[in-house]
């Protein structure tokens, strides 16, 4: 058996969906109950957009921000307290920073570089590992992993999303407005959705699933059903 055949066989979830989605939430506790791997992609853009500031790269300058992230260095590791996963970029914990708004409006802009994406594409694909791989983001089910066994596309209201993330940013004492939040959300929505390269859409065997209204534990559910059958 090649390393490709082998590779194949390993099993994915993908859990795509727009910002604020939960997918991050919902995945996480999937991939926990699963024992499985965990890719959190949007972790890896944003990780990017973190170093490129820090370097006082300008976003629109294409050929600066390739190479930010073909350099960074961006490494997970698991918490010993069992809290969130650490995120490391060039050695620095940037857990906390890199999910700050600012930061995620960063990691759209250039994740709509094609020359980004394909810097990133290697290295997304190397969190398959046995015993599986639960890969959550905006392209997983349709660009990272197309061959994944089980594809979710996880999606909720507008404003739904604006308040789960007020609360998620309040909780964390960052000073923030529930109406920004909204306009950064429909914003960032339009600019994911409408990219020339891996624009947003469910793949085509995807399942959709509306959390909308629903308890966490609810979709995690659910989820779980649709890998077990």
């Amino acid at each position: 058996m090649t390393a490709a055949t082998a590779e194949k066989k390993i099993p994915v979830l993908t859990i795509d969906g727009p910002s604020g989605s939960g997918k991050g939430t919902i995945a996480a506790r999937v991939a926990d109950a699963l024992g499985w791997h965990l890719l959190d992609s949007g972790a890896l853009y944003r990780a990017v957009g973190y170093a490129a500031s820090m370097a006082g790269l300008d976003l629109s300058d294409t050929e600066a921000v390739t190479r930010c992230a073909e350099t960074t260095k961006i490494t997970f590791r698991d918490p010993k307290d069992g809290g969130e996963t650490r995120v490391y970029v060039n050695s620095h914990d940037a857990t906390a920073d890199i999910r700050t708004e600012t930061c995620g409006a960063a990691a759209s802009a250039i994740a709509a570089i094609p020359s980004v994406r394909t810097a990133l594409f290697e290295k997304q694909r190397s969190f398959r590992k046995a015993p599986g791989l639960v890969a959550d983001g905006r392209d997983m089910g349709t660009v990272i992993f197309p061959d994944a066994g089980t594809k979710v596309f996880l999606t909720a209201s507008a404003e739904e999303r604006a308040k789960r993330r007020y609360k998620q940013l309040k909780d964390k004492g960052l000073s923030v407005t529930l109406s920004s939040l909204l306009r950064e959300i429909e914003a960032r929505d339009v600019r994911d959705a409408s990219r020339a390269v891996a624009p947003l859409k469910p793949a085509a065997d995807a399942v959709l699933i509306d959390s909308t209204g629903m308890p966490i534990d609810e979709v995690v559910a659910k989820v779980l059903e649709l890998v077990r059958s």
